[in-house]
């Protein structure tokens, strides 16, 4: 194990001790930030989405920014603006929040579309264009968003260009009676005691530790049967009838080329966290869910039926033959 990969797996380690119940959650989102990705976390209110990524931000040497998205929020509250400045005589730029290395975006959909949009510019094309120029973001950026899926009243819907830029949907759910258990006596201990000294003792990880984790991931091994049966994992969300005839008239849109893309290094990240320099189906299949479900835009009959993404994508994890 290289020295960066041993970073990493204490960072892992580390916010796992920290977010007690949703170790999923923990490795998806280090796998967004190694593939250079933004993520969307779907949850009740209270699960730990926001002490997570701000517990990311504390282990790792950069800059944290949280944007609490409100329907009168503002593009400009998320990019910056220009001021005028009387003593020069000459308007500056005065950078938004969106200016970090980590950015929380909590109930990304309570925004309207224009600020939504504000925040796709920054996600795409890492810049931002402010009065005619473009204003370039941190080499290390990543997007969190979350959302709460029980309250629809003042929410707006993400688009799907904006959907698509997110590399992984993560949802989560309640967690169970022993780890509630562990969880208020964590609460208990962290009230009493100031974990600072310990944090930066366990777990520092700097930027270029990152960028570094990222090449090396990026060099593990996909062989071409793994390649193929990746790809018609993704050309059986466009053309599901080829596979099985109960899956016809399913999907309206498969998975964009970009899912491909993000299969491919989120498979790779994964068992580069697991300690192995070649990628199995088995890292397809944990990462597979979290990477579609977005991505699939059912038919109308399709949820009707009471369907749902991640259903459909397990019946086409069945129907389409391993390497």
């Amino acid at each position: 194990m290289s020295e960066v990969q041993e970073k990493i797996v204490a960072l892992h380690k580390y916010m796992e001790s920290r977010i007690l119940g949703q170790e999923d959650l923990v490795k998806k989102l280090i796998i967004t930030l190694l593939a250079d990705g933004h993520a969307l976390v779907e949850g009740a209110p209270g699960l730990a989405k926001t002490k997570a990524i701000k517990t990311m931000s504390q282990c790792i040497d950069a800059e944290y920014n949280r944007i609490q998205f409100t329907p009168d929020l503002l593009p400009s509250d998320i990019t910056g603006s220009e001021i005028y400045v009387a003593a020069t005589g000459q308007f500056e730029f005065r950078q938004g929040p969106v200016f970090a290395n980590l950015v929380l975006a909590d109930e990304i959909n309570r925004a309207p579309a224009k600020v939504q949009a504000a925040l796709l510019e920054a996600m795409a094309e890492r810049q931002v264009s402010v009065g005619g120029k473009q204003y370039k973001l941190p080499e290390l950026f990543m997007v969190m968003a979350t959302q709460n899926p029980i309250e629809h009243e003042g929410t707006y819907n993400l688009p799907e260009a904006q959907l698509d830029r997110f590399l992984m949907h993560i949802i989560i759910d309640q967690p169970n009676a022993s780890t509630e258990h562990k969880i208020l006596r964590l609460v208990r201990q962290e009230e009493m005691n100031d974990d600072k000294k310990e944090r930066q003792k366990i777990c520092t990880v700097r930027i270029d530790d990152i960028l570094a984790a990222r090449r090396e991931a990026y060099e593990v091994h996909c062989s071409n049967a793994v390649e193929e049966y990746l790809v018609q994992l993704i050309m059986a969300t466009r053309h599901p009838e080829k596979y099985d005839d109960e899956l016809r008239g399913t999907i309206a849109f498969g998975a964009s080329p970009r899912a491909t893309i993000a299969l491919d290094k989120c498979s790779r990240i994964h068992a580069w966290l697991d300690g192995r320099d070649f990628v199995t189906p088995e890292d397809i299949h944990a990462v597979v869910y979290d990477v579609l479900r977005h991505r699939i835009i059912l038919s109308f009959e399709a949820q009707a039926g009471g369907l749902t993404a991640d259903a459909v994508i397990a019946k086409l994890l069945k129907v389409v033959p391993l390497p």
